[in-house]
């Protein structure tokens, strides 16, 4: 109960984002959810900019025509692509070494994000519902196991996750997300397992990924809009790393 109780804040906040997130998938229309997608986008791409100590104004331009074309274009995980390609050019052209640092939050956040919309797009919202189970077990579990027999440091990154609670969170994803995969025919068992194996795996990634960029930055936390959370990027972190993963993954066996 003391869990509970020490954390009302965090409970609030997740159940009404669980809320509005189960109401926007059943209504399942791709223009709200791009619109929805967006909202985090845009406060997630302002942390990374403010995390990568970024003081220039032109990416917020950049991020926003690319979120803009997104709604158009059939494959908005190209962006990243055309962006990179962008940002080399100009580099090449200017010389400002700069320009270099600039690129790093269209790799992360935006191409998470880009992922996600296109995951969504060409599989559907069961597909989105079974990679918020697998990020979301993912997380609990680790911190469930972690705290009642994690006793092996995992990384220096962050150094309160364990070995323990990795593996028991990354079996639990990986059990939960094969059944559910497998069960409500979204492929096949085997292909089931992998996708849910090698997304479960990406989230803790994600995770680990926020702590380091955080520990740069010399912050607690990616911004403070979600109580008790933190920012999205703190919130998100798992789903940017595993929305990758499991579209490359799903492209690979299907």
């Amino acid at each position: 109960m003391k869990f509970i109780t020490n954390n009302v804040e965090r409970w609030i906040t997740g159940v009404v984002l669980l809320t509005v997130t189960v109401i926007i998938g059943l209504i399942d229309n791709p223009t709200l959810m791009w619109i929805y997608l967006g909202a985090f986008y845009f406060v997630a791409f302002d942390e990374a900019i403010k995390l990568f100590g970024i003081r220039r104004k032109s990416p917020y331009l950049y991020a926003t025509i690319i979120w803009i074309v997104a709604y158009f274009y059939p494959n908005p995980d190209d962006l990243f692509f055309v962006m990179a390609i962008f940002f080399g050019a100009k580099l090449a052209y200017t010389q400002e070494h700069i320009k270099k640092k600039l690129l790093i939050p269209f790799l992360y956040p935006v191409s998470g994000f880009l992922f996600m919309l296109v995951l969504y797009r060409d599989f559907g919202i069961t597909w989105m519902l079974w990679l918020l189970v697998i990020v979301v077990l993912a997380d609990t579990g680790a911190f469930f196991v972690g705290k009642s027999v994690g006793k092996t440091q995992f990384s220096p990154t962050s150094p309160n996750k364990t070995l323990e609670g990795v593996i028991g969170g990354v079996a639990f994803a990986t059990v939960a997300g094969t059944i559910m995969g497998y069960f409500l025919e979204l492929v096949p068992f085997f292909v089931a397992f992998i996708v849910s194996l090698s997304t479960a795996v990406a989230a803790v990634f994600g995770d680990l990924f926020e702590s380091y960029i955080k520990r740069e930055a010399g912050v607690k936390d990616s911004g403070d809009i979600l109580p008790g959370h933190g920012g999205v990027l703190d919130r998100l972190d798992g789903y940017l790393f595993g929305s990758i993963v499991m579209l490359i993954t799903l492209r690979a066996f299907l």
